[in-house]
């Protein structure tokens, strides 16, 4: 089979005849039909993941495929799922393995490009708004960077679960796409007074939850506008730079900053992937939520995907099609 593979990191390359993996225990093999690039993949790449696979590995963390050899898994041959790969053998490549635990049905209404990108985004946005941070309906909901991957999804769940939304963003066009997704507001973060937009538009309350995979100035203008007792969802640090969290100024506004490591519940706590899973599917199946696919490449162009995304040069998802 064809799949990218990083032999040493920094860089991974596309090879022609990769020997198809064989699934491991409670593991099924999927023929893949999409991948959804992720950050966590370049970062990957690169080595400066929380996760670091054996050499060599194949990246592409997020997939919807179709179920090949399902093992002893109680899966059915031509199954159509969504979920996880699991890494060495991930899904940037013609088949990939997977925990047949945190496989799904692929939702019927969307295509496999849409159902590719539903698993890990919507995810850890369920997770981060509901099960750390709370989100009741009324509130404000803070996204950070919401014409990406990660914020796309959190502005639909944010509105599903009854909340107004304000979307922050870089340039006019990622404005106009978080409008489009459902934003109530979106203010340009390339604006002189950051602060002072971001404080209009929530409102004087200020934003009850603030949902951040940016970090850095990202982090630093929400303290600035967490209403009392509201909640900072720390996701990650698309910008490379991690904050520091000043206590004192938590303590003074009654604040939380809130971590949010999805990865960990697969482990520690399954049964709140599954909840999410089957929350997810039914608002996918009243079409609250619909994953924004920007752009689709072939396995070949792979790496121009991947690239793109590291440099913040891409909106919604970048799905990948063998």
């Amino acid at each position: 089979m064809r799949a990218w593979q990083v032999r040493e990191l920094g860089g991974m390359t596309l090879h022609h005849e990769v020997d198809v993996p064989t699934p491991g225990q409670e593991q099924a093999l999927l023929r893949v039909r999409a991948c959804a690039l992720n950050f966590p993949d370049a970062l990957l790449v690169q080595g400066r993941y929380q996760e670091h696979p054996p050499l060599p590995f194949t990246p592409g963390i997020e997939l919807c495929g179709e179920v090949v050899d399902p093992g002893g898994t109680g899966l059915r041959p031509g199954d159509r799922v969504i979920g996880g790969a699991a890494l060495p053998h991930g899904a940037l490549a013609d088949y990939a393995t997977a925990d047949a635990r945190f496989l799904y049905p692929a939702p019927p209404g969307l295509d496999d490009e849409r159902a590719a990108a539903f698993f890990v985004a919507y995810q850890t946005g369920w997770v981060g708004l509901h099960t750390r941070a709370q989100l009741r309906p009324g509130e404000t909901l803070l996204v950070h960077a919401a014409a990406g991957g990660v914020g796309s999804a959190a502005i639909q769940l944010g509105k599903a679960a009854g909340a107004r939304v304000v979307g922050v963003t870089g340039g006019p066009e990622k404005a106009r796409i978080a409008r489009e997704l459902g934003a109530d507001a979106v203010v340009d973060r390339h604006t002189d007074d950051l602060v002072g937009a971001l404080k209009e538009a929530c409102g004087p309350r200020g934003a009850d939850v603030i949902y951040d995979p940016v970090g850095g100035a990202a982090f630093a203008a929400s303290t600035k506008v967490v209403a009392f007792e509201g909640r900072i969802v720390v996701v990650g640090f698309a910008s490379g730079d991690i904050p520091r969290a000043a206590t004192n100024h938590a303590l003074v506004k009654n604040y939380s900053v809130v971590g949010l490591h999805w990865g960990l519940y697969r482990s520690r706590r399954p049964e709140v992937v599954h909840e999410a899973a089957a929350a997810l599917a039914e608002l996918a199946a009243k079409g609250a939520i619909d994953p924004y696919v920007s752009r689709t490449l072939p396995l070949d162009r792979a790496d121009e995907g991947l690239a793109a995304l590291a440099r913040g040069e891409t909106t919604g998802r970048v799905v990948i099609v063998p």
